[in-house]
């Protein structure tokens, strides 16, 4: 999202745009997610649900997404429901194909090229955009990756190279319960999402631990705790009766179902269903500090936007599109000098 919204803005504004793409295709992520674009319904809100977040960071997503997501809209971005489905955030869900395509039409195809043998030339880059460091994190503390697999943390390095600043925990991560498998497919990344912790009775796989108390809204701290766990694996254990609760649009039920049918280890005991699990990181919140205006921190001259950015979602968790997106469309303005 981020480079291609700060790519298609660019051209807007009367600039040539290169686009260096090290995976095989454009949409990084965000071709892997479900699309939703969203915000807090203000800024109080905001850091209520990410308290070690930037407020000023923050602060901006608060008042520009709006026209930021009209934007798209204006460039043909399908949008496929105007809400969020939860009243704790306003937004928009788009096709995710499609919205690459838009934004990839509206940059241009010939300027969005893939880098030789996988290695970005970041040297002549001043726009920042390779989608944090999740490859890194999930191969360093033995967990799914539930992201891209191009993702190494190029741009962190990088800006650190050139005297930038880190921002937010660099250990902390956006991610989702998954089945236990030795590795989930992108086409699976949201069909696998075991999304019921609430719901469940959450422990340890060897059952030295539990989980205590209720999860966010989100399920990030819970996913979080179990990463710290032996093995980092988890029973998730639930009632009979909590098999039609439905989430999101699919039952328990059905998400069981769906790790069972992808091999994931699922037992019945005594009427109860536990489904092991392993968290799958799908975004990094630790990176790269930068300013109001995308500028990254200690490095002149050099902007940043998307998941390499860190200080945003810290203590909770945001829509990674929409920061993106904002700040993907406000680092070509400045890099522009508009």
């Amino acid at each position: 999202m981020a480079g291609l919204a700060a790519a298609a803005r660019a051209k807007e504004l009367g600039a040539e745009p290169l686009v260096l793409e090290k995976g095989d295709r454009a949409g990084g992520s965000m071709l892997l997610s479900s699309c939703v674009i969203w915000r807090y319904h203000s800024l109080e809100a905001f850091q209520a649900e990410c308290p070690d977040g930037d407020p000023r960071l923050q602060r901006v997503i608060v008042e520009q997404l709006d026209d930021a997501i009209d934007w798209l809209e204006s460039l043909g971005a399908p949008v496929v429901e105007h809400e969020t489905g939860n009243p704790r955030t306003v937004g928009k869900r788009f096709d995710p194909a499609g919205l690459t395509q838009t934004l990839v039409r509206a940059i241009g195809d010939s300027s969005v090229r893939s880098s030789e043998r996988g290695q970005a030339p970041l040297e002549k880059a001043n726009i920042l955009c390779t989608g944090g460091f999740p490859v890194r994190l999930a191969r360093k503390r033995g967990l799914l990756l539930r992201a891209n697999r191009w993702s190494e943390g190029d741009a962190l390095d990088f800006a650190l190279s050139r005297g930038g600043q880190t921002a937010g925990d660099l250990e902390e991560f956006y991610g989702r319960a998954m089945p236990a498998l030795e590795q989930v497919a992108e086409e699976d990344f949201v069909r696998l999402a075991q999304l019921y912790g609430r719901h469940a009775v959450v422990t340890a796989h060897d059952m030295s631990e539990r989980f205590e108390g209720e999860p966010d809204w989100s399920e990030t701290d819970l996913v979080q705790a179990i990463a710290e766990w032996p093995d980092a694996l988890a029973w998730y254990t639930v009632e009979p009766d909590a098999l039609e609760v439905s989430i999101r649009g699919r039952t328990i039920g059905e998400m069981i179902e769906a790790a069972r049918e992808a091999g994931g280890v699922v037992e019945e005991v005594e009427g109860r269903t536990s489904v092991l699990v392993r968290p799958g990181v799908t975004q990094t919140l630790g990176g790269i500090r930068i300013d109001e205006h995308a500028r990254v921190v200690g490095a002149e001259g050099l902007y940043a936007a998307g998941a390499d950015v860190g200080g945003i979602s810290n203590g909770g968790w945001s829509s990674g599109l929409a920061a993106a997106l904002v700040f993907g469309r406000i680092a070509a303005d400045e890099a522009l000098g508009r």
